[in-house]
């Protein structure tokens, strides 16, 4: 008698579905747990100040633009609306006087392209540092 049963060798098989589904099941975890941290912070060293020494002030020239688009450069009307005479002005008003900030005050509803023909002006004058005047919130408020 033969108690052998003939049996075809089969070769065992490994199921990788229920192993990806449980991989995807920790990565969708890790996604939703994890915190992204940006910086946005600069580490600075910022110099010492000694608040008894007076810094000089630098000259001053503050061009202003009228709602209109009329400009003044240090109270005195310019002619005309060009960049280049623009330019040339402000050449004249710092002629002389050393290193020169520009204030631009311009008016709340002051075109936007009069403000650029100012800072244009101003680059092609050669003047690099710019800054621009403005009201505290509480003194702007109208009734």
């Amino acid at each position: 008698m033969n108690f052998r049963r003939h049996h075809r060798h089969e070769e065992p098989e490994i199921n990788l579905i229920p192993f990806i589904d449980v991989l995807l099941v920790i990565l969708i975890f890790l996604m939703l747990s994890t915190t992204y941290a940006r910086f946005n912070e600069l580490q600075l060293t910022l110099p010492a100040a000694d608040a008894e020494k007076l810094r000089e002030r630098p000259a001053q020239i503050v061009v202003a633009v009228a709602a209109d688009g009329r400009t003044l450069i240090d109270r005195r009307p310019v002619d005309g609306r060009s960049v280049d005479r623009l330019a040339a002005e402000l050449r004249d008003a710092a002629a002389g006087r050393g290193e020169v900030v520009v204030i631009v005050a311009a008016d709340a509803t002051t075109p936007h392209q009069a403000v650029i023909n100012v800072l244009d002006a101003a680059r092609r004058a050669g003047l690099a540092r710019v800054t621009f005047a403005a009201q505290s919130g509480q003194a702007r408020a109208r009734p």
